[in-house]
């Protein structure tokens, strides 16, 4: 069957006439294959875009890693605005768009792989794409060296620690005392393994096996601002240094001015502690082993305004309107479900700057709906794509009341 593909899907797979989807094709090709079930699982392109290129990558067309290593850096630029204006736009929503920020290749500083036991050792990788064969990975363009330096060890861990019918996930952040490995999914951690995980001290700062640490070698820190923190094992951090460097720098500039803020998800400090050389900052999350490394960093750095926390439960227990009254500011980093409880309560208490961060173009703009409902205006925009060549999308805007 001969299709044309029109658009790009959500997850990054073209799209034609039907629908049928069609991967690792761009808008405007014509391509060919057998459809079975709405999908061209192996497409044969016949007239190729103008925004395709060679993928940097030998795994490409195997690794569910990336989706998009086939498209120009200009044309995936494009896309991920567009995929964020149209979502705007369906809630009736513009705004301005700032240049997009885009991490550099091989700067991923945390990753989690799969790990499998064969008969003749293990396998190290990522999924393949819908499905679950582990693709072995030799290269990689997205992950930083230090992360693929552990490729060997990770081998090593994977023949003693796994059985036969589970998959590892290894979880990695390089820290700026190592690499921090959390394995889930292994054997029960028996006195063999735990006599045998501590040879790999020379080749992680800390490692944790389900829910109990093995061994730290020395504490895997990241510094935020003037503090250190010492995340729990596997906890969310962004992605890249870059990226989280571009969305700190535009929720300083969200809260410009402020005397008092409040930091809703505030994970470990991300932006509270940076934030806090400002001016006060409430930080409330609802992961206390994250709250506490938060509080922890802020009670032994200096520079650095009071810091106040609170764990709550942000959906079931949001902040409410007279709690948020005492701030001039707030930021707002909610996972990908969006914030729709607490954004009723910001929009209520009329904050007058807002800095929002978001994972999610779709939730995102339902909840800049809301908050434009209550007099805010959506200032700007900003694309930060620290997920090089995956169709994942991360956003920062400014909100503002303008009669404020």
């Amino acid at each position: 069957m001969e299709i044309t593909i029109q658009r790009l899907g959500h997850k990054g797979d073209g799209i034609a006439e039907g629908p049928i989807l069609a991967p690792l094709t761009l808008p405007g090709e014509t391509v060919t294959g057998e459809v079975a079930d709405g999908r061209m699982a192996a497409p044969r392109i016949l007239t190729p875009s103008p925004d395709r290129v060679k993928a940097p990558c030998a795994h490409f067309r195997q690794c569910g890693g990336c989706a998009l290593q086939h498209a120009s850096d200009d044309f995936v630029a494009g896309w991920k605005r567009q995929v964020v204006e149209t979502a705007l736009a369906a809630q009736g929503l513009s705004t301005d768009f700032r240049p997009l920020h885009t991490s550099p290749p091989r700067s991923r500083r945390r990753a989690t792989l799969a790990g499998r036991r064969t008969k003749k050792g293990a396998l190290i990788g990522f999924h393949a794409r819908r499905s679950d064969t582990i693709v072995p990975i030799t290269e990689c363009h997205v992950l930083n060296p230090d992360l693929m330096a552990t490729l060997p060890a990770l081998e090593e861990i994977t023949r003693l620690g796994a059985s036969r019918s589970a998959t590892l996930a290894l979880a990695l952040t390089r820290s700026e005392a190592g690499i921090d490995c959390a394995v889930t999914g292994g054997k029960p951690l028996d006195e063999a393994l735990r006599l045998a995980l501590p040879r790999f001290r020379d080749r992680f700062a800390r490692l944790t096996w389900d829910d109990e640490t093995v061994f730290t070698e020395a504490p895997p820190v990241h510094r935020f601002g003037p503090a250190t923190v010492i995340p729990p094992p596997g906890a969310f951090l962004q992605a890249t240094p870059g990226g989280e460097a571009a969305l700190l720098t535009a929720m300083q500039e969200a809260t410009t001015g402020a005397q008092r803020m409040v930091d809703l998800f505030a994970g470990c400090g991300t932006f509270a502690l940076p934030l806090a050389t400002r001016a006060p900052v409430h930080a409330v999350e609802g992961a206390h082993a994250m709250l506490a490394a938060l509080d922890h960093g802020a009670r032994h750095a200096t520079g650095l305004k009071p810091v106040t926390t609170e764990a709550r439960d942000l959906f079931r227990r949001p902040l409410m309107a007279d709690e948020l009254a005492r701030f001039d500011a707030a930021v707002i980093d909610p996972p990908r479900t969006g914030a729709a409880a607490q954004v009723q309560e910001l929009a209520a208490a009329a904050i007058p700057r807002i800095g929002f961060v978001s994972c999610n173009p779709v939730t995102f703009a339902r909840d800049a709906k809301t908050l434009s409902d209550a007099g805010y205006r959506l200032d700007w925009v900003q694309v930060i794509d620290q997920f090089r060549w995956s169709p994942h999308i991360e956003l920062a805007a400014q909100f503002t009341r303008p009669h404020i």
